[in-house]
């Protein structure tokens, strides 16, 4: 082999020339390609070249620099013994620094990595912040999964969440090395969203490694490939999953080998404005709120017993997509006139911020708004408690300690943390408690959940003092969620059911209007979504897409419907439920889902080769989690899946010679 930089001869195995230490063009191959020596995918197919020169794999930390696991040995095996040969819907986001042999040229190699190493850390850092799993890591970047080994609902938004905040502390670290008069380090970085078969590859160390693989993973490393220096590189499927969410601007179509129609790539530039679904539903425009009339009715009942003094606490509780969300909207529209109504959103990747909702809550509370700067937004502070009442002057520092107003050194820095938690909760209370003086407070936090546990702790803390405030705290979630506030006089509960075929008829009717021709059609939406008003919306919204519904004036079939794609928002939704199952059980649902929507128990005995108080228990724990249901039968216990959605993507991790696919 002749190196192109000083003309030495030298043996093919090398990778880097004897005479002058110059690193070799690297070789794809699957398509023979010559990459750049810190290549880690082919620039031509994006296939993964398997040995990068000036790679460290794995990566040894530098003093000071320790790389953190991106998951756990014990659960990445875990993970891999289970999930070998799993379809899944994920988000892949490839980072790298741009520019890194420029970076470490002339540079000993301890040196280099001292530099390196700390903006891996901050790569894999923000990935494990938003939940993401570091499937590889080499000597100038990362790819990590959104969505697996663990399914989450929002996999696209924790992906571009963890890919701004990746290059936000590249910034300031660049920042410091500029200041120490070296070259600034900068990352591009591309996602992607599609389907991909993950397996277990053990390495030479023994070790399980949790890998994609599929034409998705391409395409996200061609996104990275593609991205200007500094940004993020997102394509059209990460867009429809996450717009309102996050801002794009579209850089035009391009080529990509393997695919035969130009991809459009989106720069994403920062956050949206939208933080919820039912904020994107109403960007998108409400479909119309069907049924719960019992519902409304107990809430309005708990509302005038809240007003009159007597402080009530109204909880909804119901799977996702069943509604929670919208009735609250629907009650808050019709019934806050009067009221003073503050409101807390959850994300799932925030129960690593303290009182994350709860900030929320004060932000809207004192009208704070994020283009405020730390002195106004102290003055906006000052003022509401002024205003409100100047005994309150007490509970200011906990207030500005807990917002991140506080001058100088917090002088709270140094309290004891029980004490402080305490006082904060006090503050809080006492403002909310003065303020019901003067008018009923509506109090709505969303997705329990999903909150942190200092949240929690307020809650509690409200829930057992305000049963003589003029104060209405309404509160949802999902039955895996529990508090202790059942055996309280002043707590309702509200099962929040899917809709009944009345009221899902009603609901269909305003999407697809009442020609006889959709009949059909509002039949196989009523059937698969099985009265679920979220999974209505996103399957026409799906229809609409794929261009099997048109709509001008009136809605219109444009072919015959044979088979539904799962809406890949619902599929995430499941895939979440399905994913928090111990192993055994989750490997025992998706045979189950091979074997129907309806199976006979004597059927599932002769399929699964296990001790029958082992079968009879952990069909039993499916069926306490809801996931099948026992029926009558003639002759034989037999069960059903409980949602139809649900036994197809089931079905839909299997590879296709074990789940019987074409």
């Amino acid at each position: 082999m002749r190196c192109a930089k000083c003309g030495a001869e030298n043996p093919e195995e090398l990778k880097f020339c004897e005479q002058c230490a110059a690193p070799f063009r690297q070789r794809c191959a699957k398509c023979g390609f010559e990459n750049s020596p810190a290549a880690r995918f082919c620039g031509e197919c994006a296939a993964p070249v398997k040995s990068s020169p000036g790679a460290a794999s794995p990566l040894r930390p530098v003093a000071g620099a320790e790389l953190p696991e991106s998951i756990s040995q014990s659960t990445a095996d875990h993970a891999s013994a289970e999930l070998e040969g799993e379809r899944k819907t994920v988000t892949m986001l490839f980072a790298d620094i741009k520019g890194s042999m420029d970076l470490i040229e002339d540079l000993d190699p301890e040196e280099a990595r001292a530099i390196v190493d700390p903006a891996l850390k901050l790569m894999m850092e923000a990935v494990q912040r938003y939940g993401g799993y570091v499937a590889q890591s080499t000597g100038d970047g990362i790819l990590a999964l959104f969505g697996a080994p663990l399914a989450h609902e929002d996999h696209p938004q924790r992906a571009l969440y963890a890919a701004l905040r990746i290059q936000q502390e590249l910034k300031r670290y660049s920042d410091r090395t500029r200041i120490e008069g070296r070259l600034p380090i900068q990352a591009r970085v591309g996602a992607n969203t599609g389907e991909v078969v993950v397996r277990s590859i053990t390495t030479g160390e023994g070790r399980t490694e949790y890998v994609p693989v599929g034409h998705s993973t391409g395409i996200a490393a061609r996104m990275q490939a593609l991205a200007p220096v500094g940004s993020i590189a997102a394509t059209e499927s990460v867009r429809k999953l996450c717009e309102g969410y996050f801002l794009f601007k579209s850089l035009g179509p391009t080529k990509v080998k393997g695919v035969s129609e130009p991809v459009t790539v989106y720069e994403v530039t920062g956050l949206g404005p939208l933080r919820t679904r039912l904020q994107r539903a109403a960007a998108r425009g409400y479909t119309k709120f069907a049924g719960r009339q019992r519902e409304m009715e107990t809430m309005k009942h708990a509302a005038e017993l809240a007003k009159a003094g007597h402080g009530q606490i109204v909880a909804a509780v119901g799977e996702a997509g069943v509604g929670k969300s919208r009735l609250f909207h629907e009650f808050k529209a019709t019934n806050q006139f009067g009221w003073m109504v503050l409101e807390a959103f959850s994300v799932s990747h925030g129960k690593a911020t303290a009182y994350l909702p709860v900030i929320e809550l004060l932000h809207g509370y004192f009208r704070i708004a994020t283009e405020d700067d730390q002195r106004t937004r102290r003055e906006k502070v000052n003022g509401r408690i002024v205003t409100l009442d100047p005994a309150l002057e007490d509970t200011r520092p906990y207030l500005f300690g807990l917002l991140g107003l506080a001058e100088g050194d917090d002088p709270l820095g140094r309290m004891d943390a029980q004490i402080r938690r305490r006082r904060t909760q006090d503050a809080i209370k006492c403002i909310l408690q003065r303020e019901s003086l003067n008018q009923p407070v509506m109090l709505i936090f969303e997705d329990l959940l999903q909150i942190d546990d200092e949240t929690q702790s307020l809650l509690n803390y409200l829930a057992d003092s305000i049963g003589t405030s003029s104060i209405l705290l309404m509160v949802n979630y999902r039955p895996e969620y529990s508090h202790s506030w059942g055996s309280k006089t002043y707590y309702t509960q509200l099962r929040v059911d899917p809709l009944g075929k009345e009221s899902a008829d009603e609901m269909l009717n305003a999407l697809l209007g009442s020609d006889e021709g959709v009949a059909p059609l509002k039949l196989f939406i009523a059937e698969k979504s099985e009265g679920s008003p979220l999974f209505m919306e996103e399957i026409y919204q799906a229809l609409i897409e794929e261009g099997v519904l048109v709509r001008n004036g009136a809605v219109k079939i444009t072919r015959l419907l044979s088979q539904l794609k799962i809406p890949a928002t619902v599929q995430a939704i499941l895939a979440a439920r399905i994913d928090r199952l111990p192993g055994a059980e989750k490997e025992l649902l998706q045979t189950l889902a091979v074997i129907g929507m309806q199976f006979p128990l004597a059927l599932v005995r002769e399929v699964i080769t296990k001790p029958d108080d082992e079968l009879s228990r952990k069909l039993s724990d499916l069926q306490l989690a809801e996931f099948i249901y026992e029926q009558p039968a003639a002759d034989d216990v037999e069960f059903t899946f409980k949602h139809a959605l649900t036994q197809a993507l089931h079905r839909s991790p299997l590879p296709a010679e074990v789940a019987g696919m074409p």
